[in-house]
């Protein structure tokens, strides 16, 4: 691999961490009552998912639909039988609690979004309809309908939002 495509990766890395960061500390701002400074976060995490979209593309990282699925199947499948098991594991181990609700919460979110993924790519020229919806709280993934509580978090339905 050249120095450039791992400055790319890098580079990649970087934005997408600044953009996450950026809306978190938007909302942060937002709850202290400062709507003008949590503007500015989202205006940087915007400009920075264009730079994270472009790098992307020019490692050759946006394929076909079929092969972004097929790599999203991938690494969601990898993220919930392997990186998120162990990282539990040393979090128990740690004593990190909070640590380890966080990394089950993602996995098991990670078990959804592997199936909606497969779903997509067995039905890709006839992919159902259904209505997303995202738990605020702990990142669960619910199709069609959301339950009164997150079954993760227990988090009243109020904090589960459509994704449209």
């Amino acid at each position: 691999m050249s120095n450039s495509m791992k400055n790319l990766k890098e580079a990649f890395a970087g934005e997408s961490q600044a953009n996450r960061s950026y809306l978190a500390f938007a909302a942060k701002a937002e709850e202290e009552g400062y709507p003008l400074v949590a503007k500015r976060f989202r205006v940087a995490a915007a400009s920075e998912t264009v730079h994270a979209i472009n790098h992307l593309k020019v490692m050759g990282g946006v394929k076909s639909t079929a092969e972004n699925l097929d790599s999203s199947i991938s690494g969601e499948n990898y993220e919930h039988t392997s990186m998120y098991p162990s990282f539990m594991e040393e979090a128990e181990k740690e004593d990190e609690q909070e640590a380890k609700i966080s990394f089950d919460a993602a996995n098991q979110a990670e078990k959804f979004h592997e199936a909606m993924f497969k779903e997509a790519l067995d039905n890709k020229d006839d992919v159902p309809d259904k209505a997303y919806f995202v738990c605020q709280v702990c990142g669960m993934s619910y199709e069609n309908e959301p339950p009164e509580k997150c079954v993760v978090c227990r988090a009243p339905r109020s904090k589960i939002t459509e994704v449209k």
